[in-house]
């Protein structure tokens, strides 16, 4: 009896084989960081060469599906913990400030308590690029200060940022001070702290492959696309803080945004 997968017609014979493979990674075949079956046994399982199968499992690992590691060799890559992230958090954050809610006190960012995070940070103070500039409404050359952030949970880094605030608005205050970083609450909660209430947010999101540098501070692999997010915090008119960018693994990540279209005309 002849057990070899039918072929769909007209596709490359290396893309029927990586279908099969991922078909079976999807239905628990083959199981969450179990290892594929070796070239000789997909060989003789596919009735193929040597350079289909690796092409199979070069398209598969490209997409993110499996991870080949040295010595070890291919297998399917374990399912990363998703956060959620939803659109109301920065009112949430605002409503504790004031009093106004009793929910225990938001993650950064998401769904994941401030107690389970690890932070990196590097801060240092710059001048504004024409660009930094636009986004702040400030002349180029204007004093900012830089916090470089990557934020750690469940045991991986979950993503990155750079956010920048006015030197004019935090210079001798803690903000300034990386050793106060985690601040509970965020940015929101720090600007707060000098009498400075955020009114509106807004953001920006795209999707876009990973620089080099990120791919290794996020630990992707092959595949795996970002989510980046361009932030302007506003105090009425002005702007009062600006993230470029907020850099997520798409995998580790669901967006959620609720936007009320309702009227008090009905």
């Amino acid at each position: 009896m002849n057990n070899v997968p039918t072929p769909h017609r007209g596709s490359p014979r290396y893309r029927r084989v990586a279908d099969e493979l991922r078909d079976r990674i999807k239905a628990g075949v083959i199981p969450p960081g179990a290892l594929l079956p070796s070239e000789a046994a997909l060989i003789a399982e596919f009735g193929v060469s040597r350079g289909t199968v690796r092409e199979a499992i070069s398209l598969l690992r490209a997409e993110g599906t499996i991870v080949t590691e040295h010595g070890r060799g291919s297998y399917a890559r374990p399912p990363m913990p998703v956060r959620r992230v939803c659109s109301e958090r920065y009112q949430r954050r605002l409503d504790q400030l004031r009093g106004t809610s009793t929910d225990p006190a938001s993650g950064v960012d998401g769904d994941v308590p401030w107690t389970d995070f690890q932070l990196e940070k590097d801060y240092r103070e710059i001048t504004a690029s024409p660009e930094l500039a636009e986004l702040f409404g400030v002349p180029p050359g204007t004093g900012v200060l830089e916090r470089r952030f990557v934020f750690r949970a469940y045991g991986a880094p979950q993503h990155m940022a750079t956010s920048c605030l006015l030197l004019e608005m935090v210079a001798d205050t803690p903000l300034v001070d990386p050793e106060k970083a985690p601040w509970p609450g965020d940015t929101v909660a720090q600007l707060h702290s000098l009498g400075v209430i955020v009114t509106g947010v807004r953001e920006r999101v795209r999707a876009r492959m990973p620089t080099t540098n990120e791919r290794d501070i996020l630990r992707l692999t092959g595949g795996i696309p970002v989510i980046t997010v361009t932030r302007q915090m506003y105090a009425g008119e002005r702007v009062v803080e600006v993230a470029t960018d907020i850099v997520i693994p798409a995998d580790r990540v669901e967006l959620e945004y609720w936007i009320d279209v309702s009227s008090q005309d009905g």
